[in-house]
């Protein structure tokens, strides 16, 4: 930006979005696994996901969360 302010960005880091992927997929096998009556591959999907779940750890996928500036004109107010 010209005046030197840097704005966040919450896109997010392509390491969280592999974690996050990765559970998805987990998910996603687990789910359609249910549907199939199919239990082993249910748990290959819980394997999956707790892998993600380790990877979102890992790269503290939470660091990506960017706290905005507070608006102005905005106060806390009291509800007693």
């Amino acid at each position: 930006m010209a005046d030197g302010q840097h704005l966040g960005s919450h896109a997010g880091r392509a390491s969280s979005w592999l974690a996050v992927t990765v559970m998805l997929l987990g998910f996603t096998v687990g789910g359609v696994a249910i549907t199939l009556a199919n239990w082993m591959l249910v748990w290959v999907g819980v394997g999956i996901f707790v892998v993600g779940g380790i990877l979102a750890l890992v790269f503290d996928i939470f660091s990506d969360v960017v706290i905005d500036a507070p608006r102005a004109g905005m106060t806390a107010e009291d509800h007693r």
